[in-house]
C-alpha cells in the first residue's frame, strides 16, 4: 500500500484507546482520528481543563464521540498511579496504548521524582505507565502499544554512568532529548522481545512524526536562530495532522508486526506518507536495552509482570 490514509484504517468501534498528551499536537490529532473511527478514547493529559477544551473541539468537528478526559502527569509517578487506578476502575481492556506525550530540548530540570525531566517524561513516565497497565494489556487480546520516538534518536547516545545527567553534569537540551528518544526505541524492541518470549498476544510498535508543527518547540521560541530558521522550517515540515499519521497507522494497521517503526516516506523522513522505516543501529543494541530496562525498573519501582 503506497499511500496510507485514515480511510485505510479499519473501524475502531468497540476499541478502547489511551492517548497520552492528547490535548494538543500529535496527540490531539490522534484522539480525533481514533474517535472518528468509532473508538472509545481516553484523553490523558496533565491539565484536565485543556483536555476538556480539546474534547469539546473534537466534538464540534466530528460530532458526538466517546472521549473521556483523565489526568496524567508523566513527571509525577504518584499521578501515574492515580491515573492507572482511575482507568482500571472503569475499564477492563486496552486495545491501544499510545505513548505520545513528550517534551523537547528543555532547560535542565527535574521531575517530581528527581529524574532529569526529558528522560523522566519521555521514557520513564511511559515505562511506569505501561508497566502499571500491563496486566490489563496482556489480558486484552491483540493489544497494541505504540511508543512515539523522533528522528532525533539517530544521534542519540546512552551513557549508563550518567543516564540522568546528575546535577546537570554534561547536560545539553538536545543531547538529553536525543537520548530520551533513543530510549523510546530501546524500550519498544525489548518489550516486544519479552512479549514474544512469554507468548503474549500483543504488538509493540513505534512511530516518529518527522518534522511537524506542534508546541514541542515552545522552549526554542525567541532565540535568534529560531527566528531566522522558522520561515524556512515551515516550508519543510508538515502539519500536526500529517505528522500524526505514522503513529495513527502504527496504532491501527492490521498488517503491522511487532517491532515495526513508522515514519514519513519523504526526504530524510521529514514529511510524507506514513510507511515502515528503519531505526538507527544503536536502537537495536540489546545490551543497552537490558541496561535501560534494569535502570528504569530501579528508578520507577515498576516491574512488568509477564
Amino acid at each position: 500500500m503506497e499511500k496510507w490514509i485514515l480511510n485505510d484504517a479499519p473501524s475502531l468501534s468497540g476499541k478502547i484507546i489511551i492517548v497520552t498528551g492528547g490535548n494538543s499536537g500529535l496527540g490531539y490529532e490522534s484522539v480525533k482520528a481514533f474517535s472518528q473511527k468509532g473508538a472509545t478514547v481516553v484523553l490523558a493529559c496533565r491539565d484536565v481543563k485543556k483536555g476538556a477544551n480539546a474534547r469539546e473541539r473534537i466534538l464540534k468537528e466530528a460530532g458526538k464521540k466517546d472521549i473521556e478526559v483523565m489526568k496524567l502527569n508523566l513527571a509525577d509517578l504518584v499521578t501515574v498511579n492515580e491515573f492507572v487506578h482511575e482507568f482500571s476502575a472503569k475499564y477492563h481492556r486496552i486495545d491501544v496504548l499510545l505513548n505520545n506525550a513528550g517534551i523537547m530540548s528543555t532547560p535542565y530540570g527535574l521531575t517530581k521524582d528527581g529524574f532529569e525531566q526529558q528522560m523522566g517524561v519521555n521514557h520513564l513516565g511511559h515505562f511506569a505507565l505501561t508497566g502499571s497497565l500491563f496486566t490489563i494489556l496482556k489480558n486484552s487480546p491483540g493489544a497494541r502499544i505504540v511508543n512515539v520516538s523522533s528522528l532525533a534518536h539517530k544521534k542519540g547516545e546512552m551513557d549508563f554512568d550518567n543516564l540522568l545527567f546528575q546535577n546537570g553534569v554534561d547536560y545539553a537540551p538536545w543531547r538529553a532529548y536525543r537520548r530520551s528518544k533513543l530510549a523510546n526505541l530501546l524500550f519498544t524492541y525489548e518489550l516486544q522481545r519479552q512479549a514474544n518470549k512469554h507468548n503474549l498476544d500483543m504488538l509493540i510498535v513505534a512511530a516518529h512524526p518527522g518534522g511537524s508543527q506542534t508546541n514541542l518547540a515552545r522552549h526554542l521560541d525567541g532565540g535568534f536562530m529560531f527566528k531566522l530558521m522558522m520561515p524556512l522550517a515551515k516550508l519543510v515540515i508538515q502539519s500536526a495532522a500529517r505528522g500524526a499519521m505514522p503513529q495513527i497507522r502504527a496504532a491501527t494497521d492490521p498488517m503491522a508486526q511487532g517491532g515495526d517503526f513508522y515514519g514519513p516516506d519523504g526526504w530524510r523522513e521529514i514529511k510524507g506518507n506514513p510507511v515502515k522505516v528503519e531505526a538507527a543501529p544503536q536502537a537495536h543494541n540489546e545490551a543497552d536495552a537490558n541496561k535501560l530496562w534494569e535502570a528504569s525498573e530501579k528508578l520507577t519501582g515498576v516491574k512488568f509482570v509477564f
